[in-house]
């Protein structure tokens, strides 16, 4: 039990890892596109902010996500087949360039192996159906509040002088870019520690909090966690970056302002709520309302549109790698 419980932390730390590679984009696309820093820099900038959010915001996704599967039917063998198709999924999008939803990657694949053993019962309906609700809520949140605060910027400012502003915009988003980075970080990494505590749980080594409470997440899980993710945005997921920064729309500095700031208020809102949102839907909506505002046209629609199928696609597609791989390990006599 305790070899398996080592190996599956493990696991989830790679996922972690992986998904700060997979998501780097969201942090830093639009501040490399607009050329405010270098690729190099921008990560380490993105790094720093996903690591300490843990200072800012409270575990609510942890543990939103640790009672996500019914604990009598968690095992180890469930939350590591989960990670498999989590992991798999990210990495497939990963090497077609698309910016799909690390979080929803992993409720799929633990979905996926959750049913496979004990049907859509061991499922928390509620919390699943509201983190569905957001597939749809995020994007149009971040679109939203992209194009209100773009609009507003060109009444009150459209009639300055382009120079003095496209220089005051790249220091702006200097700030709008940590302020994303540190929702990333808040929101993303609490997934995995979720995962780690329903592993901990499933081993006997965790007690989970009555309903309505949080439980306290163990600062080992939290600290790692936060690591994990540090380490895998430094590392750069340099395909997904041209598609969100470059090929969807193209974005000047006041653009890119606009799209970090109102992605980041989202994912501020949605981790106070507990609601383990995608980091990647919401910056790619706000991306898409930033751009529309000023010519319809200049989004690319095409693209955008190869996107919204990869999200559809995401939870059923990791689901059926985590059920696969739950089958994999029974037959090859693994317990759970």
């Amino acid at each position: 039990m305790t070899l398996a419980l080592v190996a599956i932390v493990g696991l989830a730390l790679a996922f972690d890892y992986i998904n700060g590679f997979h998501d780097a984009a969201n942090s830093i696309a639009t501040v490399v596109s607009t050329r405010v820093l270098s690729p190099r820099v921008a990560v380490l900038w993105a790094a720093f902010f996903n690591f300490v959010a843990f200072l800012v915001f409270e575990t609510r996704v942890a543990s939103g996500i640790a009672k996500g599967v019914d604990p009598a039917v968690a095992t180890l063998s469930i939350v590591g087949a989960g990670l498999v198709g989590a992991i798999a999924w990210d990495l497939l999008t990963w090497w077609w360039g698309l910016p799909t939803s690390s979080s929803h990657a992993l409720l799929g694949g633990l979905a996926g192996a959750a049913v496979v053993k004990a049907g859509f019962g061991a499922l928390d309906a509620p919390f699943f159906l509201k983190t569905a609700a957001f597939i749809v809520l995020s994007p149009a949140l971040g679109m939203v509040l992209a194009i209100v605060v773009m609009r507003g910027l060109m009444y009150f400012l459209g009639h300055r002088a382009p120079g003095p502003l496209d220089r005051l915009f790249r220091k702006l988003q200097l700030v709008s870019a940590a302020l994303y980075s540190l929702g990333h970080g808040g929101n993303d990494a609490q997934k995995t520690m979720g995962i780690i505590v329903a592993a901990l749980a499933a081993a006997g080594l965790f007690e989970h909090a009555p309903a309505g409470a949080h439980p306290a997440i163990p600062l080992w899980v939290v600290l790692s966690c936060h690591a994990a993710m540090g380490l895998g945005t430094m590392t750069g997921g340099w395909r997904i970056v041209r598609t969100m920064g470059m090929r969807i729309t193209k974005l000047a500095p006041s653009g890119g302002f606009c799209a970090e700031t109102s992605g980041a208020a989202s994912l501020f809102l949605a981790t106070h709520l507990g609601v383990p949102v995608s980091t990647t839907h919401t910056i790619t909506g706000a991306i898409v309302g930033t751009g529309s505002v000023r010519k319809f046209s200049a989004v690319r629609w095409g693209v955008a549109g190869r996107i919204v199928w990869a999200w559809i696609l995401t939870i059923p597609g990791a689901a059926a790698i985590g059920g696969g791989a739950y089958l994999l390990a029974r037959a090859v006599g693994i317990p759970g």
